[in-house]
This record gives structure tokens, C-alpha cells and sequence, in this order.
């Protein structure tokens, strides 16, 4: 095998439990979306189907929530993307909760299980600031009348709401202005006779640094996979008291070496000749590039791990290839493994130095690994 994704079980039931603690008894969600942030999704799901701890999965889109019951999830099922009309009978058949934010879904779902004598667990999507999905406070009272038309709905089992600006600032104005229109929206829901059962807003930072904003379930993501959100909810949580060890990143990417190749001084290296050695160089071809994930932003900024040691990136990323200086480390051979995101030895590459070098976040780089790379489960 020439390019592989390990992931640790070990560190994922640590995450888990470390999120479980945070959320003090609550009813806990992890996010799987995304191929489970660029994890795997049925590997993940294998894994978590074995945690008591987690209640629910949440997904983006129907496909994904398939593949969760296909790969033996029983358990509850998020789905907070839309769904095509012609599709909501899978929102039946697979046993899923709706997240709600347009008025012809709602109306389509109470009709649907109306005739089917169904009842369908939806969530609606409240619009506190982020203005993407999410209804107004002044639409409430259409939603109701839906509501109360269809014995199947009778009334919304969760509310949510999504912050715009809890990860990326120690300022955290903007989440207290939203946690108040929330609260203020559930409060009108009550009056309008369509009150939650349970009420959701955490994301991974909010649920880390915000006892207020945990309230009956809470929704985990990045954080699961043994990430920090970003570097100000680390400091936040640091500064609180909070201890270094609570997460630990699942996922480690691995190459081997496919060619080495002696260059002398003044030779350029890969396309547009935007490196040029300036001594005798050793370089390594790896066979991987930007179609696998490996962000061709990285191109003469990233290092890599060879025999434990860093390794910098000479030239641009390829689309299937990255040429790598090895002039610096002996007894490297045709084969040897490579970390390209992970420990190696006592040296790490992590998501969010690769993320800082490509001028991106650690969401990113997760995400956007190539689903047909193989994952294996390692213990």
C-alpha cells in the first residue's frame, strides 16, 4: 500500500469520553458529515457504534445518513442538510430528524407521515445572526400552523441554532448576542404552542468554553476527532484552567517512498521552476498530490516526516506527486514510510500546521482528504 489513513481507536474513545465529561449527562451528538471531517465515515461509525457515551450522529446530507444505518448506526440521526422533496420518504425509512428551516419540507413531512400515521421527530433551525440556513423570529408563527395542522409533527422536538463567531476570537460579544436571540425564539415558540423538548446550540467551541450554551443535547465535531477548533477556543479553555490532555487527533497519513534521485547544485525542481537547489540535493518522490488532499498551497512551505525527521516539500505539489529534500537524512530507502499528517518518532505534523502553511484551517485539510484513500482502524 502506497498512501494510507491510519485511525486510532484508542483516540477516539478518549475524545469521546473527555466530550462526555464536558457535556455533564446531556445527550451527546457527533458530527459524521463531510466523510466524518475527511476520517471515513464508515470506519467512524464502526468505531462509534461500540461508545455508549454518543446518542446521536449528525450528518449533512440523506447519503450520508444511508450510509450511518448501512454500516450499523441504530441509534439517532441528524440530519442537518435539505433533502429533495421527492426524497423525504427516506426521512421514513431510515428513522431520521430533520433539521427544519424552509415551510414546503415541513409542510411536504406532515403530509407524508400524516398518511403514513408516522410520527417524525424535526428540529427547527432558528436564525440568531449566522444568516445562513435558520428561520426568522417572524416566520414562527407559519411554522406553528404547520405544526398544528399534522397530528405526525404536533410540534418541533429540538430547536438550534448555529454561532457565527465563538471559535476564532476571545471576544465572544457576538455568541452572547446570539445566545440571547435564541433563548428569545424558544420563548416565542412556547407562546406560539410549538415549545422543544430539547434545545441545542454547541458546537465543538461553544461546548468546550460555554456552560449556557449546552442546554439538553449537544452537538460535537471537530473536537471528536481530537482537534481544537481553533487556536483562541485553546487559549480560552487554557486560560480557564482547562487541562492539555483532552483531546488527541485520530488520524495519521502515511506515503512511502517511490523514487530518490541525486541533483546537482542550480537544478530546478518540478513545474513553473519555482525551486532551485543551491548545493547537491537528495530529493524522494512521494505518490501523492492535490488530488488525495495534499493542498497544493503546501507547495516549498510543508515538511513531511521521513525516518522521523523533517523532510521540507521542493516544488509545487502535483496533482498525484510531491518531491521532498532528504539531503539531511541518512539510510532513507525506496519504500520507507512517510508520515505526511501525524507523529513520526518525536515529531509531529500536525492538521493545523499543515493548515497554517496553506493558509487555510484544520477543517479543511481534514475534510478534503480523498475518500478513496484506504483507512485502516489501528489499536
Amino acid at each position: 500500500m502506497l498512501n494510507w489513513i491510519e485511525l486510532s481507536r484508542s483516540a477516539l474513545k478518549h475524545n469521546i469520553r473527555s466530550l462526555a465529561k464536558l457535556a455533564r449527562g446531556r445527550t451527546l451528538a457527533v458530527a459524521v458529515k463531510a466523510n466524518a471531517y475527511g476520517h471515513g465515515l464508515p470506519e467512524i461509525v464502526h468505531m462509534l457504534v461500540d461508545l455508549p457515551e454518543v446518542d446521536y450522529v449528525s450528518v449533512h446530507s440523506l447519503e450520508e445518513a444511508t450510509a450511518c444505518r448501512e454500516n450499523g448506526w441504530d441509534r439517532r440521526i441528524m440530519l442537518l442538510g435539505p433533502v429533495a422533496r421527492r426524497c423525504l420518504d427516506a426521512v421514513l425509512e431510515y428513522d431520521l430528524e430533520p433539521v427544519i428551516f424552509d415551510r414546503q419540507t415541513l409542510s411536504s413531512l406532515g403530509k407524508m407521515a400524516d398518511r403514513h400515521n408516522r410520527q417524525i421527530r424535526t428540529h427547527l433551525k432558528l436564525e440568531t445572526g449566522t444568516n445562513r440556513q435558520g428561520i426568522t423570529e417572524r416566520e414562527l408563527p407559519a411554522y406553528a400552523r404547520i405544526y398544528k395542522r399534522h397530528l405526525s409533527l404536533r410540534r418541533p422536538y429540538g430547536a438550534s441554532t448555529h454561532f457565527a463567531n465563538i471559535e476564532d476570537t476571545t471576544n465572544h460579544e457576538y455568541a452572547q448576542y446570539q445566545l440571547a436571540n435564541f433563548n428569545r425564539m424558544v420563548k416565542t415558540m412556547g407562546r406560539l404552542g410549538i415549545g422543544p423538548t430539547v434545545r441545542h446550540t454547541t458546537c465543538s467551541a461553544a461546548l468546550i468554553l460555554f456552560e449556557k450554551t449546552r442546554f439538553q443535547l449537544v452537538r460535537a465535531g471537530i473536537s471528536a476527532y481530537g482537534h481544537w477548533p481553533s487556536k483562541e477556543t485553546y487559549l480560552s479553555y487554557r486560560l480557564r484552567g482547562g487541562r492539555d490532555n483532552l483531546f488527541q487527533p485520530v488520524l495519521t497519513w502515511k506515503t512511502r517512498v517511490t523514487q530518490i534521485k541525486q541533483l546537482a547544485a542550480d537544478t530546478f525542481v518540478g513545474y513553473g521552476c519555482t525551486y532551485r537547489t543551491t548545493s547537491p540535493t537528495r530529493l524522494v518522490v512521494l505518490p501523492v498530490g492535490y488530488y488525495d488532499g495534499y493542498d497544493r498551497g503546501l507547495s516549498n512551505r510543508a515538511h513531511v516526516l521521513v525516518n522521523g525527521k523533517r523532510a521540507p516539500v521542493r516544488g509545487r505539489i502535483c496533482m498525484n506527486l510531491v518531491m521532498v529534500d532528504i539531503t539531511d537524512i541518512k539510510g532513507v530507502r525506496l519504500g520507507d514510510e512517510v508520515t505526511l499528517l501525524g507523529r513520526s518518532g518525536n515529531e509531529i505534523v500536525s492538521a493545523e500546521q499543515l493548515a497554517q502553511w496553506a493558509q487555510t484551517i484544520n477543517y479543511e485539510i481534514l475534510a478534503r482528504l480523498s475518500p478513496a484513500i484506504p483507512r485502516i482502524e489501528v489499536r
